[in-house]
């Protein structure tokens, strides 16, 4: 087991995070990156134990332009910035891997730079693909090249070409031996050569035990790039798509087809590949701004941390903060923020208190990292599956409607489990359990260890335009257990999940209850009013609250928010 099988990521681009100026100027050196140091405690407090960072060396714009491998680009710092910085973050127990862009350069890398002023005797002409010196570009340069994207900016380097291989190799070694890192993302890995990426891995294994390699890569049979001679891991964009249309269609069938479709590429569990799962990271909107039901970022947020793959939150996302991507930027998806401004956001921000809930539940639950999967409930809007490992079975269920849902589940071979984010306990009987799942929430429902005592992570909560509404089953009062045979979230676990004999627990209606009627036959327009005129009563309402609610246009869904403020 290496340490990514566990791994719990955060992504910082940090460029934008530390609000460095968009162009370089090479004008000195400006020591941002010391800012970060804060932000490694905020990581751990929301259980995340690895760290991608990046791209972080000396470039141009964005960062995916380098003009120097080994050298921390100046808006950020010097190299013993960087050097202290890992050592900070080893030292708290979290992984660093960084961008690894090796598909192409900027105009300003040296060998690009002799390639202009020596031309057909430069000696770093085949460090280039198809440099044609009949061509032209519209820098003028009196030839052309190949590209990424188009952007004549971003020069493809040969990777066929042994001294590009040696160069990026040292480059790894130098990155390895000045920091100390402990994995790399590789821009662009679905464009890379195989035979290049294969050397790679060959590196990865003589510079240090376990170090990771996770590649970029869109669409595509993943198992081409992930297996023993190629990548450890790659983007799971095909997941990441259904994560937010499974939610804004109230298809549930969209992401258990993409697990089944994955499932046959690599089979999960410890035996099978890990990917990069995510809801959303520098390339492309905010997963507060594209779920049509804000109350979605729940179920959304439990499905990312429970199913097949290595969970990852990108900055800023776990305060549930928006993010539009622009045609002709991408500075709204990489803002600048202060670690102050989110003070004690896990106690006072809903969605942090979610995050950081699921982190603890995701670092103390070995099945979420090894366990197969095995599907157990499919409906549009109601989805439940197992993660079984070592004898045990982790069952999780989720929640994409308005109104309560009861389960009748398989379980394992244990008497009893309790929910993870709840403390809600249930029995198990004749092989099933019977669970409620509150509108758009979930559960994570473990296994009862009678000798084990286990606290719940936290209540799990919708989340509703910065509202949080406790979800019913973890209002349950101590006093309420001989009801319905159950204890209140705390209660040790061996006997919480006993019952009166005799005694059963009635399951929770599903839909709105009778004294909602007068909501229920109110048309949308007259629901957003209602909603405006009751937050106009609780503080100021901005601009995007607002559009908040004129945006949501789904009756059921703007009933559940009028009950939330109840």
């Amino acid at each position: 087991m290496a340490w990514y099988d566990e791994a719990i990521f955060y992504h910082i681009y940090p460029l934008g995070l530390l609000n460095a100026p968009k162009e370089n100027a090479y004008d000195g050196v400006t020591h941002r990156l010391k800012e970060l140091t804060p932000w490694i405690d905020h990581i751990k407090e929301i259980g995340c134990n690895a760290l991608y960072v990046g791209p972080l060396f000396e470039s141009v714009g964005h960062g995916y332009e380098t003009t120097d491998y080994r050298k921390l680009d100046s808006r950020l710092g010097d190299n013993e910035d960087l050097k202290d910085f890992v050592k900070k973050c080893h030292d708290k127990g979290v992984r660093v891997i960084l961008d690894g862009v090796f598909n192409h350069t900027g105009r300003d890398f040296f060998a690009f730079k002799d390639l202009k002023e020596n031309r057909e005797n430069s000696r770093y002409r085949d460090w280039y693909c198809n440099v044609n010196f009949y061509g032209n570009n519209e820098y003028n340069d009196g030839f052309s090249y190949a590209n990424w994207g188009g952007y004549n900016l971003l020069v493809k380097l040969n990777q066929r070409n042994p001294e590009v291989k040696d160069y990026i190799a040292d480059t790894i070694r130098f990155w390895v031996k000045e920091f100390d890192i402990d994995g790399l993302r590789l821009d662009a890995a679905d464009v890379l050569d195989f035979d290049f990426m294969k050397m790679l891995r060959s590196v990865a294994q003589e510079v240090k035990p376990e170090f990771w390699l996770m590649g970029e890569v869109i669409h595509g049979d993943y198992s081409r790039w992930v297996n023993e001679g190629t990548l450890h891991s790659v983007t799971n964009y095909v997941m990441h798509k259904a994560f937010y249309s499974g939610h804004n269609d109230h298809n549930y069938f969209e992401i258990a087809h993409t697990q089944r479709r994955l499932e046959g590429m690599g089979k999960s569990g410890g035996s099978g590949f890990k990917l990069y799962n995510f809801v959303d990271n520098h390339d492309v909107e905010r997963i507060y701004t594209k779920l049509l039901n804000k109350a979605h970022f729940t179920p959304v947020h439990i499905l990312l941390y429970t199913m097949p793959g290595i969970p990852s939150i990108y900055y800023g996302s776990e305060f549930a903060i928006e993010g539009r991507k622009e045609k002709s930027s991408d500075a709204s998806l990489r803002p600048a923020l202060e670690l102050g401004d989110f003070k004690d956001a896990v106690k006072n921000n809903p969605a942090t208190r979610l995050i950081a809930a699921l982190g603890k539940v995701r670092s103390r639950t070995p099945e979420l990292s090894y366990g197969d999967y095995r599907e157990l409930l499919l409906t549009n809007r109601q989805y439940a599956f197992s993660r079984n490992h070592n004898g045990r079975s982790v069952i999780v269920t989720v929640n994409n409607d308005d109104g309560s849902y009861t389960m009748t589940l398989p379980a394992g071979n244990a008497p009893s489990y309790m929910g993870a984010l709840s403390g809600e306990c249930v029995n198990v009987s004749g092989g099933n359990i019977q669970v409620t799942v509150q509108g758009n929430s979930g559960e994570i429902w473990v296994p009862v260890d009678p000798d084990e005592k286990r606290e719940p992570a936290g209540a799990p909560e919708v989340i509703v335009s910065g509202i949080s509404v406790k979800s019913a089953g973890s209002q349950k009062k101590p006093e309420d257990k001989e009801k319905t045979g159950q204890n209140g979230a705390g209660a040790e676990a061996g006997a919480a999940c006993e019952s009166k004999e005799g005694e059963k627990k009635e399951p929770e209606k599903k839909g709105a209850e009778t004294d909602d009627r007068t909501y229920q036959e109110g048309m949308i327009a007259g629901l957003q009013e209602a909603i405006i005129a009751i937050m106009e009563k609780n503080g100021p309402v901005t601009d995007q609250m607002r559009r908040d609610v004129y945006n949501n246009t789904h009756h059921d869904s703007l009933i559940t928010w009028i009950k939330s403020f109840r």
